[in-house]
């Protein structure tokens, strides 16, 4: 009878236990920074603050590195390359070019194997510097956006879509106006 007893317990024992519900971990997404746009630009721009990823013009190489999300892919005297995958079909490159430790110009590139998606954040990408710097100029597929706002020193802000019929590319370009 004990033995009866003990089966019993156990097996009620092991019918509680394993009904348990394991835990399950929710994978929190985070707050999108730009959700008027493709998801794309957040990762790309990164912040509303600075020109681009944060970043002013004039800021010194320990600012990029701090404002980056990992070491970068090339260190040269006054250059910094990252390079990026947002996913299986879009990455992009950032090349920072300094001047005695102060930035002068900003490089990106964006390579894209869906050509859609590659003009759609052409297109995100001028609508978000034209609120930002308006009045662009328009030129055989240059938009160039000029600043000469408050006490910031001019700079330009040159987007091209340079896509070929297989691959979307784009390429940013931010520099001191001379």
């Amino acid at each position: 009878m004990n033995k009866t007893i003990f089966y019993s317990l156990l097996i009620v024992a092991l019918g509680i236990f394993s009904c348990r519900e394991t835990p399950k971990v929710e994978e929190k997404k985070k707050p999108r920074i730009f959700p008027e746009y493709s998801e794309a630009l957040d990762e790309i721009i990164r912040s509303k603050e600075g020109v681009i990823r944060g970043i002013d013009l004039n800021s010194a190489a320990s600012v990029i590195t701090k404002a980056e999300t990992k070491q970068p892919s090339e260190v040269d005297h006054d250059y910094l390359y990252f390079e990026y995958e947002i996913d299986s079909i879009t990455s992009y490159s950032v090349a920072y070019n300094l001047k005695n430790d102060s930035l002068d110009e900003v490089d990106v590139e964006i390579d894209c194997n869906d050509l859609d998606l590659s003009a759609r954040l052409f297109n995100d990408l001028k609508t978000y510097y034209e609120k930002k710097l308006p009045n662009p100029t328009e030129d055989k597929g240059f938009v160039v956006y000029n600043c000469f706002e408050g006490q910031r020193k001019p700079f330009v802000v040159s987007l091209t879509d340079n896509s070929t019929p297989t691959k979307g590319i784009i390429n940013l370009v931010i520099y001191r106006d001379k």
